[in-house]
């Protein structure tokens, strides 16, 4: 069952040296395939559900892992493509929209079973702001100003989506037509968003500027 957007913090895609690092498994004697990346894991994942095109992954998985995992279409694709090279996935006919359908394998669920065993890396929070503010004392104060407000007005339109969808997903869960896994990430995404308008809050008039002038949009 496919989760929800949930939570907004990126983890770190994959160990030091890029989503790209792979290690070997062993498979049909000693043919050695990769063991799928974080990237490549999460989409044996979804396939569970059934065949796939890569279109429809990669709009899956922005639905699904989106909000606090960053995987691009053309990430999908070639992900998809050594799938298919190491066997983990199967390849059928263009259909409609001249879209190919792939297929988890018997080899394709046991590598998803062995990367999701393993222990997931501690994230690293990428929050350009944060950057920004570090020099800010280099940039004017209202334009300093206008980008803090533009931010805390994302973060609180996040909370509020977060909270809405809150109590439909517990009704799911409750029902059965939810994993209660779905509803441990939506409320980290809650209390993560929670935070950070409360930081967002407690930041100095020097940062946030007067109240009028932090309403600005910073392209105005």
């Amino acid at each position: 069952m496919l989760h929800r957007p949930l939570w907004t913090v990126k983890a770190a895609q994959g160990r030091p040296g890029g989503d790209s690092g792979r290690s070997r498994v062993a498979r049909r004697g000693d043919v050695m395939p990769r063991t799928p990346n974080a990237t490549a894991g999460s989409l044996l994942g979804f396939l569970h559900a059934g065949p796939m095109s890569g279109w429809d992954l990669a709009e899956v998985a922005q639905r699904a892992v989106g909000e606090f995992w960053s995987v691009t279409r053309s990430q999908v694709y070639r992900e998809l493509a050594r799938l298919a090279e190491d066997g983990l996935v199967e390849v059928g006919e263009r259909g409609p929209r001249d879209r190919r359908p792939y297929a988890l394998t018997e080899a394709g669920r046991q590598a998803f079973l062995a990367w999701l065993d393993r222990e997931p890396e501690p994230e690293q929070i990428r929050f350009p702001l944060l950057l920004t503010l570090s020099f800010g004392r280099h940039l004017p104060p209202e334009r300093l100003a206008a980008f803090v407000a533009a931010n805390r007005r994302v973060h609180g339109e996040r909370l509020a989506r977060h909270l809405a969808e809150r109590e439909a997903v517990d009704a799911d869960v409750r029902a059965g037509r939810h994993d209660p896994w779905a509803l441990a990430t939506l409320d980290f995404g809650i209390r993560y968003e929670t935070a950070v308008t409360e930081w967002f809050d407690a930041l100095p008039e020097a940062i946030t500027g007067p109240a009028d002038a932090a309403r600005k949009r910073p392209d105005e």
